[in-house]
């Protein structure tokens, strides 16, 4: 294993255990809770399967080339292990856990399976991943699917950027109130993103 996929894979089970221990009318608070962020990702989902799809399937999955899915790559929220844990079922869990106790020596993503992406809410850093050849042929060439984008990318801070309230930041200290810490936790522990949340209340 790898110092990455440890990092995952002790984090994945701490969020397995702390959704354990809560009642069921504590998750489904935590489910209802997450209402405006999933209704945000369908729309991100939306606009890529639109504007993206073939080409992103065409230039990068199918040769092999995607910056985005390279291993070991990606950044993952705290939050975004959470969430994924409360949408995704337990067989669909147990596969996540399963590929991070394995040697990953492939080209892609330690998450990337046969059929696509292992999460059920994929990382937020993946969803919004444009790569230039891709912005420019799209998005360069269409005002329209720019604007919807570009407004996209504002929204996204509402959910995890800590210059106020914020989901990703509210989850990571719902878990840090039950006595649980990772080093995903970058609302608590990033220096820079601790620098946007004292600018925010000051």
């Amino acid at each position: 294993m790898t110092p990455y996929q440890t990092e995952q894979l002790q984090t994945l089970r701490m969020v397995r255990r702390y959704l354990a221990q809560i009642s069921e009318a504590e998750r489904e608070t935590l489910k209802e809770g997450l209402s405006d962020y999933l209704a945000f990702r369908n729309a991100v989902d939306a606009f890529q399967e639109h504007y993206f799809r073939d080409i992103c399937n065409r230039k990068c999955y199918q040769n092999k080339l995607s910056a985005c899915c390279s291993r070991d790559g990606i950044i993952i929220f705290f939050a975004e292990v959470i969430i994924n844990a409360l949408m995704a079922d337990s067989a669909a869990l147990e596969r996540l856990q399963d590929v991070l106790t394995h040697l990953h020596e492939g080209f892609k993503c330690v998450f990337l399976g046969h059929e696509g992406c292992l999460w059920r809410i994929k990382p937020i850093v993946c969803e919004m991943f444009l790569c230039d050849a891709a912005e420019n042929a799209v998005l360069k060439e269409n005002p329209v699917a720019r604007k919807r984008w570009d407004a996209l990318v504002r929204q996204k801070k509402e959910y995890t950027w800590p210059d106020r309230p914020v989901l990703f930041d509210t989850l990571e200290q719902i878990c840090i109130e039950a006595g649980y810490t990772s080093p995903l936790m970058f609302c608590h522990n990033s220096p820079g993103l601790l620098r946007v949340k004292r600018q925010g209340i000051s």
